[in-house]
């Protein structure tokens, strides 16, 4: 029997607001096919940045409420619509989250630092120009800059300061901003990481990956770093075979997941 998520002819629309799409729905399907570990983790408070239309954070709290209701949801966006979009997404599932019209998590670092069980963010991930990034309206929804990973960039260390140890982020990579490359960035301070769903569509290849501090991580590349500083651990490589195959599968059965 499928779990509940947002019913797009109740999700709320405006000319400046990005619509639900191929990403939002692949983010929606990881957070499903996650949730078993998510109903165990027991998170008290989860957060989206970037919340757009609504149709994702809308989604989790629907997946989740009648097993956990005591959960408290936060959402950003630094797009004004996308607050009253959201707000009228959620009233019309009879949901609730607190909506906070910022860029990404300005403001809010301290309030959350060390807080936050999941994280969920769909960012602007589009290799742009660079003056694209931050502009007002529809253009920032997907404006990532050079290698679409101006914002992806400056997300990860705001991720690292409100997680709570127990943390976990769900991020919407393009294989154009180097995914494998991200992955390693994140191990560097500790995650561990693996992709959730991939799907491959005429236009992009979509990475949704989830990451977790991993207190194995630190010391395996402390380790590594003794022995041999151009090695690669056994996580990387891992990782790196992930992305491999799926490389793979993109061009014979065009998506699939972990």
């Amino acid at each position: 029997m499928p779990y509940k998520t947002a019913q797009i002819r109740l999700v709320s629309s405006h000319p400046e607001v990005y619509e639900p799409c191929d990403d939002s729905f692949a983010l929606v399907d990881a957070l499903l096919a996650d949730r078993t570990n998510l109903l165990e983790h027991k998170p008290s408070i989860c957060l989206e940045v970037g919340c757009g239309s609504g149709y994702v954070i809308t989604s989790l709290a629907l997946m989740l409420k009648e097993e956990i209701p005591s959960i408290y949801y936060l959402a950003t966006d630094m797009n004004p619509h996308a607050m009253r979009v959201t707000r009228e997404t959620l009233q019309a599932h009879g949901v609730d989250a607190e909506l906070i019209n910022t860029d990404i998590m300005s403001g809010l670092e301290k309030r959350l630092e060390g807080l936050v069980d999941v994280m969920v963010v769909n960012p602007p991930y589009v290799p742009t120009p660079e003056d694209e990034v931050g502009q007002a309206g529809i253009t920032s929804a997907w404006a990532g800059g050079e290698d679409g990973r101006v914002v992806i960039d400056r997300i990860l260390p705001v991720a690292d300061t409100i997680l709570s140890e127990r943390g976990w982020l769900y991020l919407v990579t393009l294989a154009a901003n180097n995914p494998s490359q991200i992955c390693r960035s994140m191990r560097e301070k500790g995650y561990a990481s693996r992709i959730v769903v991939q799907r491959s569509t005429e236009e992009e290849s979509l990475h949704i990956i989830k990451f977790w501090r991993d207190p194995e991580v630190r010391p395996s590349l402390k380790e590594a770093s003794t022995q041999n500083r151009s090695a690669p651990t056994r996580l990387g490589e891992s990782l790196l075979s992930q992305f491999s195959r799926f490389s793979f599968w993109k061009s014979s059965n065009g998506s699939g997941s972990l």
